[in-house]
């Protein structure tokens, strides 16, 4: 049919390393400011950052994302994209056909996409807020903490990803990887949606009609645009996604999803959901 194109998967590779590069001293401060605590407002985080651990703090946990988010957006663009006009022309056989877009086949790519992206993401994204959150500060009297989770509160828990990894695993098992899969989801799969197909028919609707290709301005806008309005959303979600991910490094405080939100909420109201929406990006891992 001719419809798998590998350039989708490029386009997304590149574009999953530059999302890393740029964005991660933001993502470690909103990491922070979501599941850590004694941090206020944002500034205050960025300084006790800098303070503690130094400009290099706001890039821990980066060398795993950057080695695999880069094919995870990779995997996950190029699953949209290829679903999205196999399902077009299987509708119109036509090839001119292949180039309009239905409501219907762009939910379904971007929920296809949502799915692929949690079982590519969990682990990524769970290594990542383990290894950003493992030094931040913490309070013996009101976690209760064991001896041993003392002891280990002052100094790193994981030396490493591959260390991470096989200590998540050792301890946790396999499932332990994806600690967090559910909240995922729900912030993924309506994420996507509200991401891919605002940016469809906003991008064309900005594209001029005499454009035969792409147009980058058009591309910029609607990609950020798109990129507001799912974050708006998803933001809750990931609240909570990053709680239950960055819960076990000293103990277990969580029960679940319901239970995440249930503690989140009755501590800190509905902003607890929504920290740090302003420096979100929609470059997923996401």
């Amino acid at each position: 049919m001719g419809s798998f194109q590998l350039e989708d998967f490029a386009a997304g590779w590149i574009g999953g390393a530059a999302s890393v590069i740029i964005g991660h001293p933001l993502d470690t401060v909103k990491t922070r400011l979501q599941a850590g605590v004694n941090y206020g407002n944002t500034l205050s985080c960025i300084r006790t950052v800098y303070r503690r651990e130094s400009v290099f703090g706001f890039f821990k946990g980066m060398s795993f994302p950057l080695a695999s988010i880069a094919v995870y957006n990779s995997v996950v663009f190029g699953v949209f994209s290829n679903t999205q006009r196999f399902l077009s022309q299987h509708h119109c056989k036509e090839p001119e056909a292949s180039r309009s877009h239905t409501l219907s086949d762009l939910l379904l790519a971007s929920m296809v996409a949502g799915v692929v992206s949690v079982g590519l993401g969990a682990p990524v994204d769970l290594i990542k807020i383990r290894l950003q959150m493992q030094t931040q500060p913490f309070r013996e009297a009101n976690l209760a903490l064991k001896p041993q989770a003392v002891a280990l509160g002052n100094q790193p828990v994981y030396q490493g990803p591959v260390h991470c990894i096989a200590t998540i695993v050792r301890t946790e098992g396999l499932a332990g990887m994806y600690r967090g899969v559910g909240a995922m989801l729900l912030r993924d799969v309506p994420g996507y949606c509200l991401y891919f197909i605002p940016y469809v028919f906003l991008n064309d609707w900005i594209t001029p009609e005499a454009c035969t290709g792409p147009n980058p301005c058009a591309v910029w806008l609607a990609g950020g645009m798109a990129g507001a309005i799912s974050w708006g959303t998803a933001t809750p979600m990931d609240v909570v996604k990053s709680r239950l991910q960055a819960d076990g490094v000293y103990l277990n405080k969580y029960k679940g999803v319901l239970d995440c939100i249930s503690q989140s909420y009755q501590k800190e109201g509905l902003k607890g959901d929504t920290r740090l929406r302003h420096h979100e990006k929609y470059a997923p891992c996401w």
